[in-house]
């Protein structure tokens, strides 16, 4: 049984494996540009973070239909539950689905079939945040923010994410105004491919609670300081980081320097059917690269329960850290 673990940084969109993704293509009648799965999974190597976002865009034009992002959701979450997730908090992008003609509402109830479902089904629960695209203009995110307020009772907080560098969070600082007076949680992709100024603005502008990526914060002691003072936390992806190269391989990542610094980091997957793993294989990853022993391991689960939004049933969380306590390595 796989240590148990809750998922913070983790991209619906982003776990549309080959197979799928040909399924669906069939059943739209959408004709994709390669040949076979094998084909498809040769186009997943990328130079850095737009290279990904190409092929990330494109083959979003399978997902149609509610049944589509039910089905991507349901099958996330039964890989999710088989690597030890108990808990997953799930990013989706809107705009990507509406600027080609797909409905809000078709992405929100489509994806709530399978997550309103989800501990029944999968013995995971989840929460659901709408990320705004940041390489598109701040209109556009209101726009869409207030298109989502009558899904608000399925929403629990807003996101940033797409292509950071050019894009500073003070961008957006009025959508996320108004998503903190709608009582929305924030976080935001800040310091992957950005600098560390990036995420001081993300805490001091946008108000945001968790910090998504925030790997280039250690080129800024200060900024350590304060992340570690304020136990702000940090939902790291390091198989996603070698594959987007931010960093060379898995044995560079700055994770153990990150703990022993103090900072309350979580391990996560991001897109995992792009970046070659889903979060109990970001788990094995860095154990073996970087040598994390078993309190190690159980201190980024730990974190990963304690900085999720489940304020609203601390049972619930007392319960999965009681899992993680009780855990024994095998």
């Amino acid at each position: 049984m796989p240590l148990p673990k809750a998922e913070l940084h983790l991209h619906i969109e982003g776990t549309l494996e080959p197979e799928l993704a040909f399924e669906l293509a069939a059943r739209n009648g959408v004709r994709l540009p390669y040949g076979d799965t094998d084909e498809l999974r040769k186009a997943y190597q990328f130079e850095d973070l737009q290279s990904f976002l190409n092929l990330y865009y494109e083959l979003m034009a399978v997902l149609r239909t509610e049944q589509d992002f039910a089905d991507l959701a349901n099958a996330y979450l039964a890989r999710a539950a088989a690597q030890g997730v108990r808990h997953a908090e799930i990013f989706f992008d809107p705009q990507a689905h509406t600027k080609r003609g797909v409905e809000l509402g078709t992405v929100v109830e489509g994806l709530w079939q399978a997550l309103g479902n989800s501990e029944a089904n999968h013995g995971v629960s989840t929460r659901l945040i709408m990320c705004f695209l940041r390489d598109d203009p701040a209109e556009s995110a209101m726009r869409t923010l207030r298109a989502a307020e009558p899904y608000l009772d399925r929403i629990t907080g807003v996101g940033l994410d797409s292509a950071e560098v050019g894009h500073p969070p003070v961008k957006f600082r009025e959508v996320y105004e108004a998503a903190a007076e709608l009582g929305l949680r924030r976080v935001a992709h800040a310091g992957e491919e950005g600098p560390p100024a990036y995420i001081t603005e993300a805490l001091d502008v946008l108000g945001i609670e968790r910090v998504d990526h925030g790997l280039r914060c250690m080129e800024d002691p200060a900024l350590v300081e304060r992340l570690v003072r304020e136990r702000v936390p940090l939902t790291l992806c390091p198989l996603s980081n070698v594959r987007l190269r931010t960093v060379d391989t898995l044995a560079d990542h700055p994770l153990p320097a990150m703990l022993d610094a103090g900072l309350m980091c979580t391990v996560n997957s991001d897109d995992p059917a792009y970046f070659g793993g889903y979060a109990g294989d970001n788990f094995d990853a860095v154990r073996s690269a970087l040598g994390l022993d078993r309190e190690r391991l159980r201190e980024l689960a730990r974190n990963s329960f304690l900085a999720s939004f489940l304020e609203d049933d601390e049972e619930l969380r007392a319960r999965y850290l009681a899992e993680v306590e009780g855990y024994e390595f095998g």
